[in-house]
């Protein structure tokens, strides 16, 4: 559907376009009837020349005749012949209503002359007669004589009837140029009737319509200016809101990561609890089961066998009960060390450098000071050891590392916890990628899970071909 404000705009388009187009019309109307009168009261007024002329030029004709006549003396130098032909054209041009002017030809349209010219033409024709009689040598003094008494008689009645005539010639042009003045009055009457219907219809409307516009336009902007207000206040609102909403999920978010952590240290020691206890149990339950069955199968090597065979599967027995006695005690110690609570962290990583390079055939190092134990609260030396045990193991199983060093140090009110290896190390960007899920697998979250529990930072360092060096820093 069109739009109201296009249909009112085209409305008041073409009624402007009427007006300009009405009043346009009506000024060339008068210009072209202004140029038209003036032309052909140019042309009444040559009209009027030659039409007077023709009385001169008879008078002129009748002089020259009575002078001719008389045989007197004159100095009237022009040619009666030629004379007598330009009277005859000329009033052959007015009876036939076309009078030669410049280039062009003027004509006209009058019953009026038609009849006077009409009635003239006896009398020119009259007048002519004598006059060509009188010019002729061949005619004789008294025919000369008398063709001079009867153009004297038909002058006067010529000179009349050619004032009349030019009269008539300015009567009519009078009246066209009174009728060229009505003309022009109503035209004016019109065009200021158009402009007056203009202004009503068209400038009226517009004035109008622009005031309510702009009427419109101001309330339109006073209440845009409110809304913008309001708009601004509600968004001042929403942001606060926003903010709001994002502090509250700051903190649930900040209560869920410490809801976590308390799960997970609380589930971490449930798990280290229930691996003390387990270790316990088989320290003093089973380990000294196994102890027990290792002296009294000692005391049976006193016994002689009479079979070779009997001794030897023996002597076998006794060997595969000290490597079940030992793989209890590793673990039992890999499970809970009994020297992280009795000697410290320092002395419990030394000695799981120790044991694990002798179970991998790898150089294992421990850099530290095992002499004064470094207070720290149980777990936390728990949580290092556990960080140290499972980045050793990641070495051990997956760097190829021909050299491992474990290094303990406390600096001010922070320790420093660092395991690095001379293995085939990674790319820290595949870290989480899918090729780098293994490092995920292997121990790598539960590493990331006691530093955060402790409070700590974790920092991994490595290169392809150029090892890793893991570093993890917890202020006490």
């Amino acid at each position: 559907m069109e739009r109201l404000d296009k249909r009112v705009a085209g409305s008041l388009t073409r009624f402007y376009v009427v007006a300009l187009c009405v009043v346009a019309l009506l000024t060339m109307s008068g210009l072209f009837l202004i140029r038209r009168t003036i032309r052909n009261l140019n042309h009444d007024s040559r009209v009027v020349n030659v039409a007077g002329r023709q009385r001169m030029l008879s008078q002129r004709l009748t002089k020259l005749a009575i002078l001719r006549i008389n045989g007197l003396a004159h100095k009237d130098s022009v040619d009666f012949d030629s004379l007598l032909q330009l009277w005859k054209n000329s009033n052959e041009n007015l009876v036939s209503r076309k009078l030669q002017v410049g280039q062009g030809v003027v004509t006209w349209k009058s019953p009026p002359l038609d009849t006077m010219f009409r009635e003239l033409a006896p009398i020119f024709n009259r007048i002519y007669t004598n006059l060509r009689i009188i010019h002729h040598d061949s005619s004789g003094i008294s025919e000369k004589q008398q063709a001079l008494a009867e153009v004297l008689e038909s002058e006067p009645e010529f000179l009349h009837r050619m004032d009349r005539i030019v009269f008539q010639f300015d009567k009519e042009s009078y009246e066209r140029l009174e009728n060229l003045e009505r003309i022009e009055w109503i035209l004016d009457l019109m065009t200021i009737l158009v402009l007056i219907a203009e202004g009503l219809l068209i400038f009226r409307p517009v004035v109008n319509t622009t005031r309510r516009v702009v009427r419109m336009l101001t309330e339109s902007e006073d209440a845009l200016q409110l809304s913008n207000q309001k708009l601004k206040e509600a968004n001042s609102q929403l942001v606060e809101t926003q903010r709001e909403l994002l502090r509250l999920e700051e903190e649930k978010y900040e209560m869920q990561l410490a809801e976590d952590r308390v799960r997970a240290g609380a589930l971490i020691e449930g798990q280290e609890e229930e691996r003390k206890r387990f270790a316990l149990e088989l320290h003093d339950g089973i380990g000294q089961m196994l102890t027990g069955l290792k002296l009294h199968a000692e005391k049976l090597k006193a016994v002689q066998f009479h079979d070779e065979k009997n001794q030897k599967r023996f002597d076998q027995l006794v060997v595969f009960i000290q490597d079940i006695i030992q793989t209890t005690r590793q673990i039992s110690f890999n499970l809970m060390p009994s020297v992280l609570s009795d000697f410290g962290l320092a002395s419990a990583l030394k000695l799981l450098c120790q044991q694990t390079a002798e179970v991998s055939g790898i150089r294992i190092l421990f850099e530290g000071e095992t002499g004064a134990r470094i207070p720290m609260a149980r777990p936390m030396e728990i949580g290092l050891y556990r960080i140290a045990q499972e980045a050793l193991n990641n070495a051990v199983k997956h760097a190829n590392a021909d050299q491992i060093k474990i290094k303990l140090e406390q600096s001010k009110n922070r320790i420093v916890l660092e395991i690095a290896d001379d293995g085939k190390g990674f790319l820290i960007s595949n870290l989480k990628s899918e090729e780098g899920q293994f490092l995920t697998r292997n121990g790598m979250e539960n590493i990331r899970t006691r530093t955060q529990l402790l409070n700590g930072q974790i920092e991994i360092i490595s290169k392809v071909d150029s090892g890793t060096k893991l570093v993890v820093q917890v202020d006490l």
